[in-house]
């Protein structure tokens, strides 16, 4: 499995771009095709994370849109892979409540850390990350999303004699854009009113964060 990396990332993903803030790793091979990642750097502290973990049987690929700094991205590329292989094995494999459970507990272990930090990192508090999964498990894709990173299943369809390649989104975006999400947050804060606030035309936690869409998958078949 990919770990954090805290290195310069042309050390971690292999090959430099020659653009300071873009690395890239070129094709390898995984249970079912082959996988390539490519990152560029939007802030001067590279707040996002991404892994991929491969065996003969499944493949997972987690991409981490972090805000307000790199902790929490961070965190989830340390936890999320470990929870779920830890869930898959005591539950005889992988499946949406496993990914769940996984989620679940890589968000409490955060929190907790927070929690046991703030007094002397009050900031953060303010630190967060979007989480985007893909996992192949037996022939079967799971895509798990929390936050509007993106992804987006590519096939390659034949039009007279050419091809191209068509996209089709495979992950909802989880942002308070979305009247069911707003309704979702008020709910989990019915004593704060202004919990979800309208800033000129848009929707945001507290006025400040709706989510950006730095982060995405793409699964080319």
């Amino acid at each position: 499995m990919l770990r954090s990396c805290y290195r310069p990332l042309e050390r971690c993903l292999g090959l430099w771009s020659g653009d300071g803030l873009l690395w890239h790793k070129d094709l390898k091979p995984h249970a079912s095709g082959d996988f390539s990642i490519a990152v560029v750097q939007a802030n001067s502290t590279l707040e996002d994370q991404s892994q991929v973990f491969t065996s003969p049987s499944t493949t997972y690929v987690g991409v981490y849109d972090g805000h307000g700094g790199p902790e929490a991205s961070r965190f989830i590329s340390q936890h999320l892979f470990p929870y779920l292989h830890q869930f898959s094995s005591e539950h005889g494999g992988l499946s949406s409540e496993v990914i769940k459970k996984a989620f679940s507990a890589t968000e409490e272990d955060f929190v907790h850390l927070v929690q046991r930090s703030f007094p002397v990192r009050p900031k953060i508090a303010s630190v967060g990350s979007c989480c985007l999964v893909g996992m192949i498990s037996d022939g079967v894709l799971y895509v798990a999303n929390l936050g509007d990173s993106r992804a987006v299943l590519g096939c390659r369809v034949s039009v007279g004699k050419t091809s191209r390649v068509v996209a089709q989104r495979l992950s909802t975006d989880h942002n308070v854009a979305s009247e069911e999400v707003r309704k979702e947050v008020e709910a989990l804060h019915p004593d704060d009113s202004a919990i979800v606030v309208n800033c000129r035309g848009v929707w945001r936690i507290k006025g400040i964060i709706q989510e950006g869409s730095a982060g995405a998958a793409l699964l080319v078949c």
